[in-house]
């Protein structure tokens, strides 16, 4: 059956779609032991989806480092604790990897609020950004791609949670979970997609 995807998606329809979640196992990373136990996994893996969170500032003119380095695989998600145990060696040879195929949304912000944290030379990244268009997709945001390409609604309520807290929320676990596993369902289906040609694209005019 073709798919129908459209140029922009009606974000007034977003909340009415099925809710979607990350199911798989979540790993919170909080030594530079689990650190490396966790990259030399990793590594061994086909794909990886990436993402990152930031305590928000409510206070203008004053920013926090980047908390949280999300990296998920099709069914196990890592989530390290950067406020916890910073930029450690084995996070730098992940995030330097040429390897693996490596997937992200707007990486090069977060490439940006990484690099506050120690210098590195980004490996082989993939941002979907740079993909949606040839499709004809105009919409860049992770909630809007995801409700256009799978009719799923992708709750963003936790994003501006404090994610320096001392414990992480299940909320939160699963929400930055959700976010880098969507990284790696939107590569792979558009993909398949450009490969196939079994879609459709709709126009939507600018009202």
């Amino acid at each position: 059956m073709t798919k129908q995807i459209y140029s922009k998606f009606d974000k007034t329809l977003i909340p009415t779609l099925p809710r979607i979640v990350f199911t798989g196992r979540i790993h919170v990373v909080l030594s530079r032991a689990q650190a490396e136990k966790a990259v030399n996994y990793l590594l061994t893996q086909p794909i990886l989806g990436f993402d990152t969170e930031t305590r928000p500032s409510f206070s203008k003119g004053s920013s926090h480092k980047v908390a949280l380095l999300q990296v998920a695989t099709h069914d196990a998600c890592f989530l390290f604790r950067l406020n916890t145990i910073g930029l450690t060696p084995a996070i730098v040879r992940l995030l330097e990897d040429t390897a693996v195929t490596k997937i992200g949304l707007s990486w090069h912000d977060d490439i940006n609020s990484l690099r506050r944290l120690g210098e590195f030379t980004p490996g082989s990244f993939i941002d979907i950004q740079k993909h949606v268009s040839e499709l004809g997709i105009e919409d860049l945001s992770l909630q809007k791609l995801y409700a256009n390409i799978f009719g799923g609604f992708i709750s963003k309520s936790q994003q501006l949670t404090n994610w320096e807290r001392d414990v992480l929320t299940d909320k939160q676990k699963e929400y930055a979970a959700t976010d880098a596993w969507a990284c790696i369902m939107l590569f792979e289906e558009l993909q398949r997609l450009k490969q196939t040609g079994d879609y459709t694209l709709i126009k939507v005019e600018d009202k």
